[in-house]
């Protein structure tokens, strides 16, 4: 149970890690008009939120407040409503990664606490 864990809190640290340094390599900054984190470099949960955030309230700017599937087909802003959500689904994809490589460590104490104490009771007390 305690190998168990160990090796979960490792892939949950090395797949946060992943996604931190993808996400820093792409150099996107979130927008000075979001609702946080304006300026500050998308590498983690929280700026990618927000500049997914604030980049549907670009398109829906654009495209006077219609979703992409609002608008009709031969709609010149249609293309960048979709850019516009191509980017929010994968912002939404790491901050979702990011959830999940915290799951993993999470779970990886709870594993290795689970263990220690499974061996506490399995092993005799000497008084």
């Amino acid at each position: 149970m305690i190998a168990a864990g160990l090796i979960l809190g490792l892939s949950g640290a090395g797949a946060w890690a992943f996604v931190q340094s993808s996400l820093a390599g792409e150099n996107i900054t979130v927008a000075e008009d979001a609702a946080r984190f304006g300026g500050q470099q998308v590498n983690g949960p929280l700026t990618a939120y927000y500049e997914a955030d604030v980049i549907e309230d670009y398109a829906l700017e654009v495209s006077g407040g219609k979703t992409y599937a609002e608008l009709g087909r031969e709609d010149p802003v249609r293309a960048t409503v979709v850019d516009g959500s191509s980017l929010r689904a994968s912002l939404f994809t790491c901050v979702v990664s990011f959830g999940i490589a915290a799951m993993a460590m999470g779970s990886a104490i709870i594993f290795v606490l689970i263990g220690f104490a499974l061996r506490a009771v399995r092993s005799p007390s000497t008084a």
